[in-house]
């Protein structure tokens, strides 16, 4: 062993001789903040799913709680210091627009620790967690440029903040590729869960002759509207799978549950550490769900082709040439977008003609 080695050695027995393993004679209290219902069928769903696969993975070693539906900003500073004063060790915020209560809060409760998704700031008590949706975009943009036959694709987006244009982008990207004249058309909501929101934006995208749907946002509202006009869409976050085999012929699921577990089993080994994840299709925590048979068979392997390729790192969605949607270059032939650039992604790529709000 060489001298970096045991130096390393050396350094991680002091880490976890620092920080002794949690204290049993209580369970490790864990609490999430939700920004929509848990019954969403979509975001917060999921995320309720992972803190259940907690308590089966734990048992009586811990006891979780939660609060859904908590708008971003000011009230989620109020939950989060509810769940703290509670007991909480150990507290996860499940949404982009928490990210500065999260911070706040820490800062008045720096033994407690928190996890922020999708965000970006950390502290020494606060670790954010995201994962690489834009990969699941890759996939199923493959599938709506093979299936459209109005070559209109029509999007509905939350806020545009770059997880979201990311999403939009590589969609694009990977329809053009299978279906050079497909167009996408762009809806925002404005919201991450609000069904009646979500509808009128796709009854807005159907009205221009769209017959295949996206969405980045939480409820199943967009899938009903889709079914009651023949067109077809996909389930996002979860696998939304009372509407196969169509309108919903796919779908990307998050999976949150390995994540957790393992954060928990940290707090309880006493290793916990503050850090950024980021994880995809080749992680697990982008799943691709069932390819439903109202996809046509070639399609249906050229999309599963698409997806190992990314889950074994043999194709980055974002790989030039790429131009910004203003013709000048974005990624030369070859040249792979780097997280960096990725992480702070604010323009549509050359083909989209929508202009993104400010």
């Amino acid at each position: 062993m060489n001298r970096r080695h045991l130096m390393a050695s050396a350094a991680a027995l002091m880490t976890a001789l620092a920080a002794p393993a949690y204290a049993q004679d209580e369970p490790l209290k864990v609490g999430f903040i939700y920004v929509g219902p848990i019954g969403d069928g979509g975001w917060t769903y999921q995320h309720d799913q992972g803190r259940l696969a907690i308590e089966e993975e734990f048992g009586d070693r811990v006891e979780t709680t939660y609060i859904e539906s908590v708008p971003e900003g000011a009230d989620a500073e109020r939950a989060l210091t509810q769940l703290a004063l509670a007991g909480n060790q150990l507290i996860f915020a499940t949404s982009f627009g928490f990210m500065d209560p999260v911070i706040n809060v820490a800062q008045r409760f720096p033994d407690v620790k928190f996890e922020h998704a999708t965000g970006y700031k950390t502290a020494e008590n606060v670790a954010t967690y995201d994962a690489r949706f834009y990969e699941g975009r890759a996939v199923i943009g493959t599938i709506a440029g093979h299936m459209t036959e109005s070559n209109r694709i029509g999007y509905i987006g939350s806020f545009p903040i770059p997880e979201v244009i990311q999403g939009i982008n590589s969609s694009f990207i990977h329809a053009r590729k299978v279906n050079p004249d497909v167009e996408m058309r762009i809806v925002w909501a404005y919201s991450w869960f609000d069904p009646a929101k979500e509808a009128e934006a796709a009854n807005a995208l159907l009205a221009e002759g769209v017959d295949v749907i996206l969405q980045h946002t939480d409820s199943t509202a967009p899938l009903a509207q889709a079914e009651a006009a023949g067109a077809i869409g996909f389930g996002q976050a979860s696998d939304m799978a009372q509407y196969k085999p169509s309108p919903r012929v796919a779908s990307i699921i998050d999976e949150w549950s390995p994540y957790y577990i393992k954060r928990v089993q940290a707090m309880l080994d006493g290793t916990w550490e503050s850090g950024s994840s980021w994880a995809g299709i080749g992680d697990g925590e982008v799943v691709i769900g069932e390819i439903t048979d109202a996809v046509p068979a070639e399609v249906k392997a050229e999309a599963e082709a698409l997806r190992d390729a990314i889950g074994s790192g043999e194709y980055h969605p974002f790989t030039g040439p790429l131009n910004k949607a203003d013709g000048t270059v974005w990624l030369a032939e070859g040249e792979v977008a780097t997280d960096e650039m990725l992480q702070s992604m604010d323009f549509f790529v050359e083909g989209i003609t929508a202009q993104i709000p400010q």
